[in-house]
């Protein structure tokens, strides 16, 4: 056993993990206060600069009163790889235990979350510049939804988790299937050797649906009145590619079609509350498969009782191992 594998086993993180708007940030706040912890980002889009209000990003009030990691960390217009993240994520995890602090996890982005606990090497899997390229200008060229329609031929289990949309990692899902003849799910496959996963206090918060989706359609234009759509016409003056994955994220491609013309506000705002819904049951569809993962309903429950409702589900389990 490595020496991190050993510190990951005496010191094992609380994730906090259920879809978009469900509340998760706020209870993961809560519980670091309470339990002397610090929070490491698990959402792929909270990573890139300048994205802020789209996001849902925690607020710099709120980050300090609790620290945060992987938050802001590169330019929207840099290509950000699940193995990146997941470096950094066990940096930061380590960094958190030396100062004598907890670790708690918190995020939607399924494939990080589980690159991290079922501690794939990602490594492995084969890459060729030249034929990302070329695969990148077919991209911009034709658009995600003629790649993902190739992918669906080749790797149809990598096609039904990627979001048509998802073009970074469509495109990643080509290249390695061109390199090998194999499909990258069989790649990630092999990752999943049950002797090298690691436990973790897993928590999923879920409210009912009719409830979910009132809050995401709220959310949506609490965003819009904060300023998203300023946010958007800030990136485009920047000059980031819009084939990129920062700009074709949720929301951010509504919006930016809303500024090129090819949409009304109203159609891109709604077009966003109905595209974060899907997501939302994609998320759903993605932490349910995880029996590890303990659901707490959290309807009409503040952040702080959430909180305790989890720690006290922690001091039981502890006393009674």
């Amino acid at each position: 056993m490595s020496a991190f594998d050993s510190l990951w086993r005496d010191n094992p993180p609380l994730v906090i993990v259920g879809s978009t708007s469900v509340g998760k940030t706020a209870v993961a706040m809560a519980l670091a206060e309470m339990w002397n912890a610090e929070i490491i980002n698990a959402d792929s889009m909270q990573v890139y600069i300048g994205m802020d209000i789209g996001t849902a990003k925690p607020t710099y009030e709120e980050r300090e009163r609790v620290p945060f990691y992987l938050l802001d960390i590169v330019e929207p217009d840099v290509q950000f790889t699940v193995s990146e993240w997941k470096l950094r994520a066990e940096q930061a995890f380590g960094e958190i235990i030396e100062r004598g602090k907890r670790v708690i996890v918190c995020g939607g982005t399924g494939l990080y979350i589980r690159s991290l606990l079922d501690n794939w090497t990602l490594a492995k899997t084969p890459e060729n510049p030249d034929i990302r390229a070329v695969l990148r200008e077919e991209l911009a060229s034709v658009g995600a939804n003629v790649l993902h329609e190739r992918l669906c031929e080749v790797d149809s289990l990598t096609a039904q988790r990627l979001h048509p949309n998802d073009g970074v990692r469509i495109v990643r899902a080509l290249e390695v299937f061109q390199i090998t003849g194999v499909p990258i799910s069989e790649w990630q496959a092999q990752d999943n050797d049950p002797s090298t996963r690691r436990f973790a206090h897993r928590f999923g918060l879920t409210i009912p649906r009719p409830e979910l989706y009132a809050r995401i359609d709220a959310r949506v234009l609490q965003m819009m009145e904060a300023g998203f759509e300023r946010e958007v016409r800030s990136l485009l003056e920047k000059g980031v590619p819009t084939n990129l994955t920062a700009l074709k994220s949720l929301g951010y491609k509504e919006l930016v079609a809303y500024l090129n013309g090819e949409s009304d506000y109203r159609t891109a705002v709604e077009a966003i509350q109905q595209n974060t819904r899907h997501y939302a049951k994609r998320q759903q569809t993605w932490f349910r498969a995880d029996p590890h993962i303990e659901w707490l309903d959290v309807s009409n429950q503040a952040p702080t009782v959430v909180a305790l409702r989890i720690l006290r589900d922690l001091l039981w389990n502890k006393s009674s191992s």
